[in-house]
């Protein structure tokens, strides 16, 4: 293990080709102090186009791996069981971090406060206004339930390793929210949400439309307290 490394970032992946490239491109651009350090596993899930091969053209100015991985869940937990520092950063494939200052933010949160787990808000790169829309709604309910039973996507969840494994990582059963199923559990005295924001695409409401993930994130909401619901497939990830 590098003594020198305190986080390591996992990639969940499939056929990213298209995106892959301008999260790594982003996070090369970070000024946080421990970058070259850090280690970076894409769970790529067999995928048919050239996302294994960029990954590992980023090799020189990152320290970055190639891992199997499958849905998002099981993606994410193949890199944290392969993580050996204080702090796992699971972020998504088709996101990007135009602030170069994020992931130091996010990394001194986490410290100065003790915290269990942060996120920070999404945007949509060139989306239109119901895009926006949607984000500065989900934006504002995360705010708002962060007083009492928190919840961040998997766009962006840093978490304390410990706390990671003593939640049990995320519900690999679970086939839709499993992000926020595991960020639900972190008190809300442990959870953070870090100004600034992550950039993201707008494909999954141009797959199932505006008022469809509208609908699903009510349903989120209203069966919080009803695992079975996100046992169930809600078709997301094949959109």
């Amino acid at each position: 293990m590098n003594m020198l490394a305190e986080l390591t970032i996992v990639i969940p992946a499939k056929n990213e080709a298209c995106n892959l490239p301008t999260l790594l491109t982003s996070l090369c651009s970070q000024d946080y102090p421990l970058l070259r350090h850090t280690r970076v596993f894409v769970a790529d899930a067999n995928s048919t186009d050239s996302t294994p091969e960029i990954a590992f053209a980023f090799g020189g100015q990152l320290d970055i791996s190639v891992i199997p991985g499958g849905l998002p869940s099981y993606g994410r937990n193949a890199g944290a069981k392969l993580a050996e520092t204080p702090y796992v950063l699971f972020v998504d494939a088709d996101v990007e971090l135009r602030d170069p200052t994020l992931l130091r933010r996010a990394m001194e949160t986490m410290k100065r406060r003790n915290l269990h787990c942060a996120t920070t808000n999404i945007w949509c790169t060139g989306g239109g206004l119901r895009d926006h829309a949607l984000y500065v709604g989900n934006d504002f309910f995360q705010y708002v339930a962060s007083w009492t039973k928190p919840f961040a996507t998997g766009m962006f969840m840093l978490f304390q390793r410990t706390t990671f494994n003593a939640l049990g990582g995320f519900n690999e059963r679970a086939l839709y929210a499993e992000d926020y199923l595991l960020s639900k559990q972190v008190s809300p005295l442990r959870f953070g949400i870090v100004p600034g924001c992550v950039f993201t695409t707008n494909r999954r409401f141009q797959k199932m439309g505006h008022l469809c993930i509208a609908k699903m994130f009510f349903k989120t909401a209203v069966n919080t307290w009803n695992p079975k619901y996100f046992l169930r497939d809600h078709q997301y990830w094949k959109a």
